[in-house]
């Protein structure tokens, strides 16, 4: 797990070298173990087949590579200074397989015309290394990143195919005189990128890119009124001007004459449904390839941990990797609740990871967050994030930095909700949709979390920041971009809108969770892994029929539609949802955890905004004569809310 930063000037104009060991240094957190970087001339006007470069470390780093020059020594600037580069590949790096010194990124080839900057992890590396040595390729490492080198090297951009794992990657190919960057299907591992006077420039987080002094730093409006129609971003932009997220699934090719094209790989498919599976096979081939799964994730040369929330999908991978590592480290997040009442009293889930952590003999550790903890961390949140997603998630942020105290990779049972139908009381709002047009519609309106449109000529600053033809981006549109990007939907069947509604939250509400997870695991130096995003795991629940997913199927669609309150007390009642799974987990998990209502990693915020923090949210958040929200946010609309 690592962070990856990169440069190409598509024109004459060269890129700045002073600060590329500044757009490095910001994303440290992401890699504390090493730092590498690498310049080029591409040649590419005169078409040589070999350019001139540069392989630096730095002073911090030395002696993990001590034939490279030091980038921040005075002869180091000297070479710098040398050519007019137009390329540029850093890396800094969090060291999981190989700690030695040949897993120094940017990592090239033998001929050095082919060099690569990798964040992530290949589960099936060693089944790929295998392939490759077949044909006659010799490492010098035992990495995942030199996989990934000779799999481009051998299959061109075919090679994200062949990956199961997390990544995002650049590889500069000197010999096509083309940069090639790619992100996983799932979008677990997140890379940025913006296009200024010709000269694009990508990294692991969008702090990097603020380095270049070239980008001029200003909010993007439209991405703002989206966010406060969704509490997430369904494009790929962000709330910075022209910056964007390589959206999943995706890889672009960046060269000197056809500029940055972006191309996508692969996307998931609920429709192609395999009828002839049982429910027993469904659930026997589920828990066959979530132990490959984890088997597959637990490989390190570190330590590997498991978080553990008391629910199903945790317990299940706890309950798998126990069995291989010996003495299993586990981790859960708890909250205060002295102070607490109603339905929030109940979301501290200590006591059923404890069971279960006594159930599998793991080594239990526990982080208790109190109402004080919020105003502490926000500012680090806000730093990490950088680019709002989905909802509070300060308990992650002091999670991983338990976690990280003890190991340096942890898995992670997300993804189980969004493959399995785990959110049923989102589906009965759709369900008995007639058409297309009435599912849009009803999906629409739950999913607009924060302000109506009809809200946001109050809520926003009209000026020369923002102006009221911003926030006319049709919202609706957005949200039926989502589903425009697979042809092969239907809206017919309950169950095709079922299937749908699980399409579109992967790709959004969960790419949210991803880029989230992220952000705050790497800014403790973590590496998070998610078994239930195996490739052959996805592939396969996905052909999962939805009634074996939704316990009372045929009582569902049986209902009246305007019966409205009795849908609702069906879902209340029944622990709908994930029953293929439950049935799977059957043999691995106590009968509690598998009967046991589904309860997300949340924490009690209405009781702590509301009570304890409530000065904090006016004083310093939200009302302070010296925010910074002033030129965008109305203050009277902010008052009136809280």
């Amino acid at each position: 797990m690592c962070g990856i930063v990169g440069i190409i000037s598509l024109k004459e104009k060269p890129i700045q070298t002073t600060i590329l060991k500044q757009m490095c240094d910001v994303i440290a957190h992401r890699g504390p173990n090493d730092a590498g970087y690498f310049v080029a001339q591409s040649g590419h006007q005169i078409k040589k087949q070999t350019s001139y470069s540069l392989n630096f470390s730095d002073s911090q780093f030395s002696t993990i590579s001590p034939l490279l020059p030091i980038i921040d020594s005075d002869s180091g600037r000297n070479e710098l200074e040398s050519e007019k580069w137009n390329v540029f590949l850093g890396h800094r790096r969090l060291s999981i397989i190989d700690l030695s010194p040949t897993g120094h990124q940017p990592m090239s080839d033998k001929s050095k015309s082919i060099w690569i900057a990798f964040n992530g992890m290949i589960y099936n590396f060693k089944e790929l290394r295998s392939d490759l040595q077949n044909l006659g390729y010799v490492f010098k490492s035992k990495t995942d990143t030199e996989i990934i080198l000779y799999a481009y090297q051998e299959w061109g951009n075919d090679c994200v195919l062949k990956f199961n794992g997390m990544f995002a990657f650049a590889i500069w190919d000197n010999v096509k005189k083309v940069m090639f960057l790619a992100r996983d299907r799932y979008g677990i591992k997140p890379l940025y990128y913006t296009i200024v006077n010709n000269i694009v420039i990508f990294s692991s987080e969008i702090k990097s890119i603020l380095q270049y002094e070239e980008y001029n730093k200003e909010l993007n409006p439209e991405a703002l009124n989206e966010y406060f129609t969704f509490q997430n971003l369904f494009r790929n932009e962000t709330l910075f001007k022209n910056i964007f997220i390589l959206p999943p699934a995706h890889f672009a090719i960046i060269d000197f004459n056809s500029g940055f094209k972006l191309h996508q790989y692969w996307d998931f498919d609920f429709t192609q449904v395999n009828e002839t599976l049982t429910f027993e096979e469904a659930a026997e081939e589920t828990v066959h390839l979530l132990k490959k799964a984890v088997n597959r994730q637990i490989v390190a040369d570190v330590p590997v941990g498991c978080y553990l929330s008391g629910g199903m999908d945790s317990g299940s991978i706890v309950a798998i990797a126990s069995r291989s590592i010996n003495r299993l480290t586990s981790f859960t997040a708890g909250f205060e609740l002295s102070k607490i009442t109603g339905v929030e009293a109940t979301f501290d889930e200590r006591r059923d990871a404890e069971l279960m952590a006594n159930e599998f003999k793991t080594e239990h550790y526990e982080q208790i967050i109190n109402a004080g903890d919020i105003s502490w961390v926000l500012p680090k949140l806000i730093y990490h994030l950088e680019d709002l997603r989905v909802g509070m998630c300060y308990s992650n942020y002091y999670i991983s930095r338990l976690a990280s105290k003890f190991v340096k990779v942890c898995l992670s049972g997300t993804g189980g909700d969004e493959l399995y139908g785990g959110y049923p009381w989102r589906y009965y709002r759709v369900i008995h949709s007639l058409d297309k047009d009435q599912y849009f519609n009803n999906y629409y309106h739950f999913w607009k979390r924060l302000v109506s449109d009809e809200e946001k000529t109050s809520l926003f600053n009209f000026n020369s920041k923002i102006n009221e033809q911003d926030i006319k981006t049709n919202t609706f549109s957005i949200f039926k971009s989502v589903f425009n990007k697979n042809s092969h939907l239907k809206f017919i069947l309950p169950e095709d809108h079922v299937a749908n509604s699980l399409y579109f939250e992967i790709k959004t509400f969960l790419h949210g969770l991803m880029i989230v997870g992220d952000k705050l695991s790497m800014a403790n130096g973590l590496e998070e892994r998610f078994p239930f995003l195996d490739n052959d795991l996805v592939d396969f629940a996905t052909k999962i029929p939805v009634r074996y997913k939704l316990r009372k199927f045929d009582q569902i669609i049986n209902f009246d539609e305007n019966e409205l309150k009795k849908v609702t007390k069906y879902f209340r009642e029944f622990d709908d949802g994930k029953n293929v799974l439950r049935r799977a987990m059957k043999s691995l998990l106590p009968t509690h955890i598998i009967q046991r209502k589904k309860q997300g990693f949340s924490s009690p915020d209405e009781s702590w905004f509301r009570g304890e923090n409530i000065e904090y949210v006016k004083d310093t958040l939200l009302l302070s004569n010296n925010i910074k929200s002033d030129k965008y946010i109305n203050k009277n609309f902010i008052k009136k809310t809280i």
